[in-house]
């Protein structure tokens, strides 16, 4: 069962996976072929959103999408002399992706979020970060295709729904292969054939490792993905909730945090391992602002296909405010059901954001 399978209203945006090289394309292929360098980054540059992003989904890490991806661009040049006319360059350009990135996952441990690593606990669990651990990072959404329709028609979920945090973590339980499956069948939209051969296996084995996947992370997702959640609010009152946190936050106004969140809301703050849940838990943890205002300033932004906040400290060294954390928030209805607040000042300027603001 898939209950969060939004309409498919939203126009197909990306190009056939089956589609044959164009002429241009066979143009630029043949001078790449020769070793010209220009060539290349033209032919591959129209499809490195969409591959990066690809590298996001299977890696959970905008950081090791784009290690994975330059490794793939590099595996691309020098298989040049190798890739047979008669395929597509995407569906070629996305096999070599792909097996970067299960190369990349064979290496290190998979990554998490603080509610997949152990049970809730206090504040006093923000004491230090776990040895070891890798957490799921946020993805900018200005890196993602223009627009949040489906990659193809056979794709059973849109760009941006592919990107929100709880899909990018449920993907992090699967074995790497049974990771690539999904993503190529139900992100992308391949058939079974073009998956078998992107994973150089068969139809048969593609399907079983598909029904695996598919059964893994529909457990693990919520019922209804945070694009179907965004668009029954609307806009405007998507807007309302997102600045009436900033706010409240801004104001240190706790009782107005507090009242907008659902009665089991979770609170995580990566990379520390701990977290808490529910309203009373959360007013415990040690990031709900206190003291005089203005001691945070707050901007609403985007990340994961998600609302998002990015919360700056005052520094009284330098008379500035300072990046402190990107909260990423899971609404429930009108309700937040989860804040993500990525304790990372280092992933702003990969936002568009800057790291300092005056006073």
């Amino acid at each position: 069962m898939n209950p969060r399978l939004p309409h498919r209203s939203n126009l197909v945006r990306m190009s056939s996976i089956s589609a044959p090289t164009t002429a241009s394309e066979q143009e630029l292929l043949e001078a790449a072929r020769r070793g010209d360098e220009d060539a290349f980054r033209a032919l591959v540059e129209p499809h490195q959103v969409e591959l990066q992003a690809h590298c996001y989904r299977m890696l959970g890490s905008l950081h090791d999408a784009e290690d994975a991806l330059q490794d793939a661009l590099l595996r691309a040049w020098r298989g040049l002399p190798r890739m047979e006319g008669r395929g597509s360059l995407r569906s070629w350009l996305y096999k070599i992706a792909t097996n970067a990135c299960l190369d990349a996952i064979a290496r290190r441990p998979k990554r998490v979020l603080p509610v997949d690593y152990g049970p809730p606990g206090g504040a006093d669990d923000y004491s230090g970060r776990p040895p070891g651990a890798l957490w799921v990072e946020p993805y900018p959404d200005e890196r993602l295709d223009p627009g949040d329709g489906y990659a193809a028609p056979e794709a059973r979920y849109e760009q941006r729904e592919a990107v929100e945090l709880a899909f990018v973590a449920a993907l992090q339980h699967l074995p790497g292969r049974q990771r690539a499956a999904l993503i190529i069948r139900d992100v992308l939209g391949f058939s079974a054939k073009e998956a078998a051969e992107a994973l150089e296996s068969t139809p048969a084995s593609v399907n079983s490792a598909l029904q695996r996947a598919r059964k893994t992370v529909d457990d693990r997702l919520p019922e209804q993905s945070q694009q179907a959640t965004m668009r029954a609010l609307g806009d405007e009152c998507l807007r309302e909730i997102v600045q009436r946190f900033a706010d409240a936050f801004e104001s240190g106004e706790v009782e107005t945090i507090l009242d907008m969140l659902a009665d089991d809301a979770t609170f995580t703050m990566p990379p520390y391992s701990g977290w808490q849940r529910g309203r009373e838990a959360i007013a415990d943890s040690w990031l709900m602002p206190s003291g005089s205002a203005p001691r945070f300033l707050v901007r609403p932004t985007s990340a994961s296909g998600q609302p998002a906040l990015a919360l700056y400290r005052f520094d009284p060294a330098t008379q500035t405010y300072l990046a402190i954390a990107l909260d990423v928030l899971t609404l429930e209805g009108d309700r937040i059901a989860e804040i993500t607040a990525f304790r990372t000042p280092g992933l702003f300027p990969r936002f568009g954001l800057p790291d300092e603001l005056a006073a």
